[in-house]
C-alpha cells in the first residue's frame, strides 16, 4: 500500500508507475537545493583527501559510502515510523508493486564515482566537471519532458531550456583555466555517462520518496546499492592491487559519508516540487560556488575572474530555471 505524506494528494494504485501532481515549490526550494551542492562540493574535497591518504580511489569511495549507510542505519534506531515505511517498501519491491528498477538510484552515485576515479586522472578535473554537467543538465530536461520525475511531466519552455544552456556554458567557463584536451575525445563518454547516471538518480530518488512517504527511505536505499556495488569493485581492485596499507587517523577524512547523506536525502525530498532540471542545476551551481570559494580559501591566488564569473553565472542559469517552474505552475 501507498504511503501519503501529510497533506500531500491522493497517491496512485500501488503497481502503477504513475506519479501525482507536482506540490508547489516554496520559496526556500532553490536556496536549499544551492546548499545541498555546496556540501557536495566540501564532500568531493574530504573523499579526494581520503583517496589521496589512502592511494586507493576505490577504498576511499567504499569508505564513504560504507560510513554513510552506517549513519542511516543509527538514524533508523530511533526513528520507528521510517523504520516502518522501510520494511512495507521493501515488501513492495518484493512482491512487484514497485518497480524495482525505480529502486536501484544508488548505482548512479557509484557510477559518478567511478567515472570519477578512472577518467579524472586523464581528462582533468575541469573537463571532467564540464562533462558531468553536460550530461547532467541534458537528463534533466529529457527526466522532465518525459515525467520520469516525481512531479509529473514538465514543459519545455524558452526559459528552462536557456538556463540549461547558460548552465553548461557557465561551468565551462568557471572551470576554463584547467580545461586541457590533450586526452583522446572519447574519454569524454565517461563522465558525460555518470552525469546521465546523476540525472536519473535524482528522478528515482524522488519516486521513491514519493511512493514511500519519506526521503529518508530513498536515502537508504542509495547507500545499500551503492555501498554494495562499490564494495564489489573494491574488492576485485584490492585483489588485483592489494589493499591500502593503513587507515588515515584524521577524522575530517571520514566525514564524506555522513555529508552524503544529507546531500541525498535533501535532493530526494526537493526532487517532487523543484522537478529534476531545476533540482540538477541548482546543486550544480551550488557545488562549483562550493568549489570555488574552497578554491579561494585554499589557494586565493589562483582564482581567475572568469572563473568568478563563471560561478556567479551558474547561479543565474539555476534562477532561470526556477522561475519558469514558477510560472508554468
Amino acid at each position: 500500500m501507498t504511503r501519503t505524506p501529510p497533506n500531500a494528494p491522493p497517491a496512485p494504485s500501488a503497481g502503477t508507475t504513475s506519479v501525482r501532481p507536482r506540490p508547489s515549490a516554496p520559496l526556500w526550494a532553490v536556496p536549499a537545493a544551492v546548499v545541498c551542492g555546496v556540501m557536495g562540493a566540501i564532500q568531493s574535497r574530504i573523499n579526494s583527501d581520503l583517496a589521496a591518504e589512502l592511494d586507493d580511489g576505490f577504498a576511499a569511495s567504499s569508505i564513504s559510502f560504507g560510513s554513510g549507510l552506517v549513519v542511516i542505519l543509527l538514524l533508523l534506531v530511533v526513528m520507528p515510523r521510517v523504520r516502518r515505511l522501510c520494511r512495507e517498501f521493501w515488501r513492495e519491491l518484493r512482491s512487484g508493486s514497485f518497480p524495482w528498477y525505480l529502486a536501484i538510484g544508488g548505482l548512479g552515485g557509484a557510477m559518478y564515482v567511478l567515472g570519477q576515479t578512472f577518467s579524472v586522472s586523464l581528462l582533468g578535473v575541469a573537463l571532467f566537471i564540464v562533462c558531468v554537467v553536460a550530461g547532467q543538465t541534458v537528463t534533466g530536461l529529457v527526466v522532465d519532458r518525459v515525467g520520469l520525475g516525481p512531479g509529473g511531466v514538465r514543459h519545455l519552455t524558452p526559459l528552462r531550456v536557456l538556463g540549461a544552456g547558460l548552465m553548461v556554458v557557465s561551468v565551462a567557463l568557471a572551470m576554463s583555466g584547467g580545461i586541457s584536451t590533450e586526452a583522446p575525445w572519447y574519454l569524454l563518454a565517461l563522465p558525460m555517462v555518470a552525469g546521465v547516471a546523476m540525472g536519473l538518480q535524482q528522478a528515482i530518488n524522488g519516486r521513491v520518496t514519493q511512493h514511500s512517504g519519506h526521503f529518508l527511505v530513498a536515502t537508504l536505499g542509495n547507500f545499500v546499492v551503492g555501498t554494495t556495488a562499490l564494495l564489489l569493485v573494491a574488492l576485485v581492485h584490492m585483489l588485483v592491487a592489494g589493499a591500502p596499507e593503513s587507515l588515515p587517523t584524521n577524522p575530517l577524512l571520514y566525514l564524506g559519508g555522513p555529508i552524503g547523506v544529507v546531500f541525498i536525502a535533501m535532493a530526494a525530498y526537493l526532487a517532487g516540487p523543484l522537478g529534476i532540471l531545476t533540482l540538477a542545476m541548482s546543486t550544480i551551481a551550488g557545488q562549483i560556488v562550493g568549489s570555488v570559494v574552497l578554491d579561494a580559501v585554499a589557494a586565493p591566488g589562483h582564482l581567475t575572474y572568469t572563473t568568478i564569473a563563471g560561478a556567479g553565472l551558474t547561479l543565474v542559469a539555476a534562477v532561470l530555471a526556477a522561475s519558469s517552474r514558477r510560472r508554468a505552475s
